[in-house]
Protein backbone atom coordinates (compact mmCIF):
# COMPACT_ATOMS: atom_id res chain seq x y z
CA UNK A 1 0.00 0.00 0.00
CA UNK A 2 1.38 3.21 -1.12
CA UNK A 3 1.92 5.86 1.70
CA UNK A 4 -0.93 8.69 0.47
CA UNK A 5 -3.54 5.70 -0.14
CA UNK A 6 -4.81 5.14 3.24
CA UNK A 7 -8.48 5.41 4.65
CA UNK A 8 -9.63 8.33 5.93
CA UNK A 9 -10.25 6.14 9.47
CA UNK A 10 -6.53 5.04 9.22
CA UNK A 11 -5.44 8.98 8.56
CA UNK A 12 -7.99 10.25 11.48
CA UNK A 13 -6.64 7.89 13.86
CA UNK A 14 -2.74 8.74 13.11
CA UNK A 15 -3.92 12.02 13.33
CA UNK A 16 -5.56 11.81 16.87
CA UNK A 17 -2.34 9.79 18.20
CA UNK A 18 -0.17 12.39 16.82
CA UNK A 19 -2.50 15.07 18.55
CA UNK A 20 -2.39 13.12 21.81
CA UNK A 21 1.32 12.62 21.64
CA UNK A 22 1.81 16.72 21.92
CA UNK A 23 -1.39 16.85 23.92
CA UNK A 24 0.49 14.59 26.84
CA UNK A 25 3.76 16.73 26.25
CA UNK A 26 1.36 20.06 27.09
CA UNK A 27 -0.26 18.11 30.19
CA UNK A 28 3.10 17.43 31.96
CA UNK A 29 4.60 21.05 31.18
CA UNK A 30 0.72 22.05 32.20
CA UNK A 31 0.82 20.42 35.20
CA UNK A 32 4.58 20.60 36.50
CA UNK A 33 4.40 24.59 35.91
CA UNK A 34 1.09 24.98 37.68
CA UNK A 35 2.04 22.53 39.96
CA UNK A 36 5.32 24.63 40.61
CA UNK A 37 3.59 28.21 41.07
CA UNK A 38 1.33 26.34 43.47
CA UNK A 39 3.36 25.75 45.64
CA UNK A 40 6.74 28.03 45.23
CA UNK A 41 4.52 31.14 44.81
CA UNK A 42 2.36 33.27 46.89
CA UNK A 43 0.12 33.30 43.64
CA UNK A 44 -3.18 32.64 43.39
CA UNK A 45 -4.39 29.51 42.48
CA UNK A 46 -6.25 30.18 38.88
CA UNK A 47 -3.42 33.07 38.04
CA UNK A 48 -0.78 30.45 38.62
CA UNK A 49 -2.99 27.75 36.27
CA UNK A 50 -3.51 30.29 33.85
CA UNK A 51 0.16 31.22 33.40
CA UNK A 52 0.76 27.22 33.52
CA UNK A 53 -1.66 27.01 30.74
CA UNK A 54 -0.15 29.54 28.48
CA UNK A 55 3.48 28.17 28.35
CA UNK A 56 1.70 25.01 27.60
CA UNK A 57 0.09 26.59 24.57
CA UNK A 58 3.21 27.47 23.61
CA UNK A 59 4.92 24.11 23.59
CA UNK A 60 1.71 22.92 21.77
CA UNK A 61 1.96 24.99 19.27
CA UNK A 62 5.53 23.73 18.41
CA UNK A 63 4.57 20.20 18.36
CA UNK A 64 1.55 20.61 16.29
CA UNK A 65 2.86 22.60 13.77
CA UNK A 66 6.22 20.37 13.46
CA UNK A 67 4.63 17.46 14.51
CA UNK A 68 1.01 16.54 14.36
CA UNK A 69 0.09 18.95 11.38
CA UNK A 70 3.84 19.53 9.65
CA UNK A 71 1.73 18.09 6.19
CA UNK A 72 -1.09 20.96 6.40
CA UNK A 73 -1.07 24.29 4.62
CA UNK A 74 1.52 26.54 5.39
CA UNK A 75 0.95 29.65 3.43
CA UNK A 76 -0.81 32.07 6.29
CA UNK A 77 1.47 31.77 9.00
CA UNK A 78 0.02 34.74 10.19
CA UNK A 79 -3.71 33.86 9.93
CA UNK A 80 -3.05 30.01 11.04
CA UNK A 81 -0.94 31.60 14.50
CA UNK A 82 -3.93 33.96 15.30
CA UNK A 83 -6.34 31.07 14.96
CA UNK A 84 -4.65 29.23 17.16
CA UNK A 85 -4.34 31.54 19.77
CA UNK A 86 -7.89 32.86 19.52
CA UNK A 87 -9.10 29.03 20.32
CA UNK A 88 -6.41 28.16 22.73
CA UNK A 89 -7.85 31.21 24.21
CA UNK A 90 -11.33 29.41 24.64
CA UNK A 91 -9.79 26.50 25.76
CA UNK A 92 -7.33 28.09 28.47
CA UNK A 93 -10.95 29.73 29.27
CA UNK A 94 -12.62 26.63 29.82
CA UNK A 95 -10.07 24.70 31.61
CA UNK A 96 -9.20 27.81 34.16
CA UNK A 97 -13.47 28.34 34.22
CA UNK A 98 -13.62 24.90 35.63
CA UNK A 99 -10.72 25.33 38.38
CA UNK A 100 -12.49 28.46 39.06
CA UNK A 101 -15.93 26.79 39.57
CA UNK A 102 -14.58 24.32 41.68
CA UNK A 103 -11.84 26.47 44.05
CA UNK A 104 -14.12 29.70 44.19
CA UNK A 105 -18.20 28.23 43.61
CA UNK A 106 -17.51 25.39 45.66
CA UNK A 107 -14.50 25.31 48.35
CA UNK A 108 -12.56 22.41 46.60
CA UNK A 109 -9.06 24.07 47.05
CA UNK A 110 -6.98 21.64 48.17
CA UNK A 111 -3.55 20.28 45.86
CA UNK A 112 -5.63 16.96 44.96
CA UNK A 113 -8.72 18.68 44.64
CA UNK A 114 -6.96 21.39 42.34
CA UNK A 115 -5.70 18.59 39.94
CA UNK A 116 -8.91 16.92 39.93
CA UNK A 117 -10.24 19.96 38.25
CA UNK A 118 -7.27 20.42 36.48
CA UNK A 119 -7.31 17.14 34.98
CA UNK A 120 -11.51 17.66 34.41
CA UNK A 121 -11.01 21.46 32.65
CA UNK A 122 -7.92 20.05 30.11
CA UNK A 123 -10.07 16.95 29.47
CA UNK A 124 -13.20 19.64 28.10
CA UNK A 125 -10.68 21.75 26.70
CA UNK A 126 -8.58 19.14 24.33
CA UNK A 127 -11.88 18.06 23.06
CA UNK A 128 -12.60 21.80 21.75
CA UNK A 129 -9.37 21.98 20.97
CA UNK A 130 -8.96 18.91 18.60
CA UNK A 131 -12.21 19.91 16.74
CA UNK A 132 -11.25 24.02 16.31
CA UNK A 133 -7.24 23.18 15.53
CA UNK A 134 -7.94 20.50 12.60
CA UNK A 135 -11.08 22.57 11.24
CA UNK A 136 -9.75 26.33 11.47
CA UNK A 137 -6.01 25.96 12.36
CA UNK A 138 -4.04 23.23 10.59
CA UNK A 139 -6.11 23.10 7.49
CA UNK A 140 -5.77 20.07 5.32
CA UNK A 141 -4.31 21.01 1.90
CA UNK A 142 -6.84 19.93 -1.13
CA UNK A 143 -6.43 16.43 -2.19
CA UNK A 144 -4.78 15.74 -5.31
CA UNK A 145 -6.63 12.70 -7.40
CA UNK A 146 -4.32 10.55 -8.23
CA UNK A 147 -3.80 9.79 -12.07
CA UNK A 148 -5.93 13.30 -12.77
CA UNK A 149 -3.04 14.18 -14.66
CA UNK A 150 -2.85 11.06 -17.09
CA UNK A 151 -6.97 11.73 -17.98
CA UNK A 152 -7.33 12.96 -21.57
CA UNK A 153 -9.50 15.93 -21.71
CA UNK A 154 -12.81 16.22 -23.29
CA UNK A 155 -14.47 18.41 -25.71
CA UNK A 156 -16.52 19.66 -22.55
CA UNK A 157 -13.82 20.45 -20.53
CA UNK A 158 -11.56 22.03 -23.47
CA UNK A 159 -12.91 25.50 -22.92
CA UNK A 160 -11.70 25.95 -19.36
CA UNK A 161 -8.17 25.00 -20.88
CA UNK A 162 -6.15 27.89 -22.26
CA UNK A 163 -5.27 26.42 -25.85
CA UNK A 164 -2.12 25.58 -27.19
CA UNK A 165 -1.71 28.07 -30.19
CA UNK A 166 0.98 26.28 -32.41
CA UNK A 167 3.36 28.92 -34.56
CA UNK A 168 1.99 30.18 -37.77
CA UNK A 169 3.86 29.18 -40.87
CA UNK A 170 6.75 31.70 -42.08
CA UNK A 171 6.24 33.30 -45.43
CA UNK A 172 8.64 32.07 -48.05
CA UNK A 173 10.90 34.12 -48.52
CA UNK A 174 11.72 35.21 -51.91
CA UNK A 175 15.61 36.37 -53.09
CA UNK A 176 15.66 38.06 -56.14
Amino acid sequence: MEPGSEGPFKRLAREVAKFGAVGVVGTVVNFAVSNLLWHLTSLQAVRANVIATIVAIACNYVGFRYFTYRDRDKSARTKELSLFLAFSLVGLVIENGILFAAIYGFGWDSSLQRNVFKVLGIGIATLFRFWSYRSWVFKALPAEDEGEADEPVTKAEAPLIEPQREPLPRPKQHVS
